[in-house]
């Protein structure tokens, strides 16, 4: 037999306050007003043209065909329309005020730190033994072995193994001093000597070293983060009351 159960606006608060969510809940009311505030000072519109358009990305992205589904969707999250129209304002306004504010800094950005963004395509083994990773590191300069062959018997993690010790495109920015100067030194397809760091003994066979572009897609991606460090740096500054 089912049960119906009440729940009311002091239920949902005192889940969120239970669940330690206030600080996220308050820094979220708080990046919103702040992107309202300046918005208003930059004199910063909204079209309805882009409200609308907006709209339509939303539902795409939220994989809602018809309005049957748009419908269901508000009802699931407890939305009504003006609830659906604002959220849509809010995404708008804060992509139009990152533009206004940053715009014009992404490409100075981009080459002032552009090593940041060259990246490689690469394959790893973490070994526990210095010695062994020499030996294996010999077996596979001297046609011994294959780097997949290696990846294949000593990789625990199955996913990372069935992919030849595949990690992708990875930035260098987000590798360790130490393989990062061994990386990008490297003249792919090259295997460089073995580097020892506190995580292990690192078999990596550099593939490609991809230099960077600044298209539509990293230069979005830089704006957006020129725009994240402005905002907490605006929230550091506020006086909750």
């Amino acid at each position: 037999m089912s049960q119906s159960i009440t729940i009311t606006n002091e239920d949902i608060l005192s889940q969120v306050k239970l669940s330690c969510k206030i600080p996220e809940f308050v820094e979220g009311i708080v990046t919103r007003k702040i992107i309202a505030n300046a918005a208003a000072e930059a004199g910063i519109k909204v079209e309805t043209e882009e409200l609308q358009k907006a709209a339509d990305q939303m539902r795409l992205m939220n994989k809602l065909i018809n309005a049957d589904d748009t419908w269901a969707w508000l009802e699931k999250h407890s939305l009504c329309i003006d609830d659906y129209e604002e959220i849509v304002y809010s995404t708008v306004i804060s992509g139009k005020l990152a533009a206004h504010l940053f715009a014009d800094k992404v490409e100075p950005y981009f080459f002032e730190n552009q090593l940041d963004y060259t990246a490689v395509v690469m394959y790893e083994v973490v070994l526990d033994d210095e010695d062994l990773a020499i030996e294996l590191f010999y077996a596979i300069k001297e046609g011994e072995m294959s780097f997949y062959d290696i990846a294949h018997k000593y990789i625990q993690d199955t996913e990372l193994r069935r992919k030849g010790g595949y990690r992708g495109i990875v930035h260098r920015k987000n590798l360790k001093p130490e393989i990062c100067a061994a990386v990008f030194a490297a003249k792919p397809p090259q295997l460089p000597k073995p580097i020892v760091t506190s995580s292990g003994v690192h078999l990596i066979l550099v593939e490609e070293i991809i230099q960077p572009q600044l298209d539509n897609v990293l230069r979005h991606k830089i704006g957006l983060d020129l725009f994240q460090q402005w905002l907490k740096q605006q929230i550091t500054q506020v006086e909750i009351k």
